[in-house]
């Protein structure tokens, strides 16, 4: 015997209601609640349980972790080392990898481009789109030099279908493009709803870990920029992938926001191009390449970006208000930080900043959230505000506490070698930084305490 569960789910944030509410009490979205039939069946011993796609055939029996055997399977290589490295070194066997962001920004440009270098090593993949019909794929992949027999292309939004397609072709790895577009049959709601997407990824997650078939599902990204669809869709994956930039700028920056396989917040940056995406190799230079010679409020900080430093060009622009309440506005960091920082150099340093407006930006598109750029940020709106240029080979890194001191941060031997690589001849950093390695030739190294001090070694008093 079957029977139908009713319930109302909201579609921002996948919260569950017995009753239909104007406004949701998980997210406060309002009008997003809505009704949905999910079929519960009976279980084996008589209880009903919910359908779970994800549900083993077979039952498995607890056993000590000491006695179970380890297995390293190889990963799978991409001639795209950046791609590698937001994966954690390549794609692993039997892992789901959820990849997001704007329309028109290069995912699957990015997955048909795998899907060729892939199947040239005669690794078999079906490339599923949801959106396209099976034509046009073909269009793209000829724009992209895409040819290959181990290549499949499929056109379908049934799972039932897509899971016959997978058993036809035995492929090593699955593009499923895009995860909104899937449907499973049981279920009544439309295609793109909370049920669906977390049905239809169960589904597939369960053939990737039986199987040991690597799948990549696209997911589309809402206005504020977050994945669509209910937050346990990044939960359920193991890997989640950001694809980030900007319509007129031509890079992209594919970042790991969690991965069960590798570190997390690694980048990848590429270029989009005519004959498709093509990795960065040192992005450090492509930051800095359009740098201003003597330009007041404009500074360097090395950054890290998961294992990898990168230079990027921190800028303010401070100029007097013309309104009672002073304006703060930053792009690319956290916007509650421009205004602690300017507290901390108006209490601790003596600068008139109530009465400026404040403009903060990170050149190139990049987004930078680690507490070591702050000191870098100070060094920016002191400098305009001064109207004192920096030094075009100083590079400055450090954290910023509330009473003005500099703090330690990590990883500091390589940040300084990638800012050496790239020619700076002086490194303004904190002094607890300055014990237990050893500095590059041809480097100066200073080692400050509090933002006044850092500020007289950058600004020149």
């Amino acid at each position: 015997m079957v029977k139908k569960k009713t319930s109302f789910v909201c579609q921002s944030c996948g919260y569950e209601s017995a009753k239909w509410m104007g406004k949701c009490p998980g997210c406060g979205e309002w009008n997003k609640m809505v009704e949905e039939v999910e079929i519960v069946k009976p279980s084996r011993r008589g209880a009903f349980t919910h359908s779970d796609a994800a549900g083993a055939a077979v039952r498995q029996k607890a056993e000590p972790i000491t006695k179970v055997e380890a297995s390293q399977e190889p990963r799978i290589k991409t001639d795209l080392r950046e791609l590698n490295r937001a994966l954690g070194g390549g794609i692993v066997p039997g892992s789901l990898v959820l990849i997001g962001g704007d329309p028109g920004i290069g995912k699957s440009t990015l997955l048909l481009q795998v899907s060729s270098q892939l199947a040239r090593k005669q690794q078999r993949v079906l490339y599923i789109s949801g959106e396209e019909s099976v034509k046009q794929t073909k269009l793209r992949a000829d724009r992209l030099g895409v040819s290959s027999d181990q290549l499949y292309v499929f056109s379908e939004t049934d799972m039932d279908f897509i899971q016959q397609g997978i058993d036809e072709v035995q492929p090593d790895l699955v593009i499923i493009d895009s995860i909104q577009t899937v449907f499973q049959s049981e279920v009544t709601s439309a295609p793109g709803s909370v049920s669906q997407v977390r049905e239809c990824t169960a589904t597939l997650m369960r053939i990737a870990k039986t199987r040991g078939i690597a799948i990549f599902i696209v997911g589309h990204v809402t206005k504020e920029g977050a994945i669509a669809g209910p937050r346990l869709l990044e939960h359920m994956v193991d890997t989640v992938l950001y694809f980030e930039g900007e319509r007129h700028h031509t890079y992209r920056i594919l970042r790991a926001v969690k991965n069960r396989f590798g570190s997390t917040n690694e980048m990848g940056i590429f270029e989009m191009k005519e004959g498709g995406l093509e990795e960065v190799e040192n992005p450090s230079e492509i930051f800095l390449e359009e740098r201003s010679q003597g330009a007041a409020g404009s500074t360097v900080v090395a950054s890290m970006e998961g294992t990898r430093p990168v230079l990027v060009e921190i800028q303010a622009l401070i100029s007097p208000t013309s309104f009672g309440n002073p304006r703060r506005m930053a792009t690319g960091i956290d916007h509650n930080r421009v205004p602690l920082l300017m507290a901390v150099l108006e209490k601790r340093v003596g600068l008139l900043l109530q009465n400026q407006d404040a403009y903060l930006k990170v050149a190139g598109g990049v987004k930078l959230d680690e507490p070591a750029i702050d000191l870098a940020v100070a060094v920016s709106i002191a400098s305009s505000f001064r109207d004192k240029p920096t030094r075009q080979t100083d590079c400055i890194i450090g954290e910023v506490g509330l009473t003005g001191e500099v703090r330690r941060v990590s990883r500091i031997e390589q940040r300084v070698q990638e800012a050496v690589k790239l020619g700076f001849e002086r490194v303004i950093l904190p002094a607890n930084n300055l014990g237990g390695w050893t500095a590059p030739k041809g480097v100066e190294i200073i080692g400050v305490s509090t933002v006044s001090e850092a500020l007289r070694h950058a600004l020149g008093g």
